[in-house]
């Protein structure tokens, strides 16, 4: 079995506790503002958005290791006010902000915060799946402060970095798999890394249960079960 290679020469960001952050065309804008932080063109917070699973959360997750940032829990504009948020740490990450569009309670929570961080000169970043200028927060003042933060996108990923992720998470379970895997797989799967995730562990599963390879029938039956799921 030929061992696949991937064609781009990809980056790779470590993230301590956690996988490396692989760096393609899909994620470099977003990578590049984790990069130039604390310089984020004078404005206290960074927004990036991008579909579920497209890594934004990992992507965060970095920029907490370099700016020792706390991570707030998701429901916290919902129970907590600005300032028992702000207690946390130095700079906050804060998840998936567009949950609260049309909550007036927690986008006034989340305008507080904003304020506050930008008062006393801490930093930002939240992260949606849709841009700041598409959500639909009815609390002017803070979609205006949304819209007007450095915003950057990452994109589903294409082939390189799918193929990427996918050739290291069977290499972290001890699997080689081929080219002719690959290529089979890279069309026909859900484009996100946690559709990656899930297949490698059912294929694993799958090829330990039968004490066979990782090949194109054994994938092929991992897909026919996920459609049937």
């Amino acid at each position: 079995m030929t061992a696949v290679q991937i064609p781009l020469d990809l980056g790779y960001r470590p993230a301590q506790g956690r996988e490396d952050f692989l760096i393609a065309p899909s994620n470099e804008e977003a990578v590049a503002w984790i990069d130039r932080w604390p310089d984020w063109a004078g404005a206290p917070a960074l927004v990036i958005y991008g579909p579920a699973a497209s890594g934004k959360g990992h992507l965060a997750a970095v920029w907490g290791e370099k700016s020792g940032a706390a991570l707030v829990e998701t429901d916290a504009p919902s129970r907590q006010t600005a300032d028992e948020i702000a207690a946390q740490g130095t700079h906050l990450i804060v998840r998936n902000i567009d949950l609260w569009c049309g909550d007036r309670p927690a986008e006034t929570t989340l305008f507080h915060l904003y304020n506050l961080m930008k008062e006393e000169k801490r930093f930002l970043l939240f992260t949606m799946r849709m841009a700041p200028t598409r959500a639909g927060f009815i609390l002017p003042d803070l979609a205006s402060r949304l819209r007007a933060a450095p915003a950057a996108m990452i994109d589903v990923p294409d082939d390189t970095l799918l193929g990427a992720v996918l050739v290291k998470l069977f290499a972290d379970r001890q699997l080689q798999i081929g080219t002719e895997v690959l290529h089979y797989l890279l069309p026909r799967m859900e484009r996100s890394f946690a559709a990656a995730r899930d297949i490698v562990e059912a294929a694993d599963r799958l090829a330990l249960s039968e004490r066979r390879p990782i090949s194109v029938p054994l994938i092929r039956r991992v897909l026919l079960a996920r459609e049937g799921a």
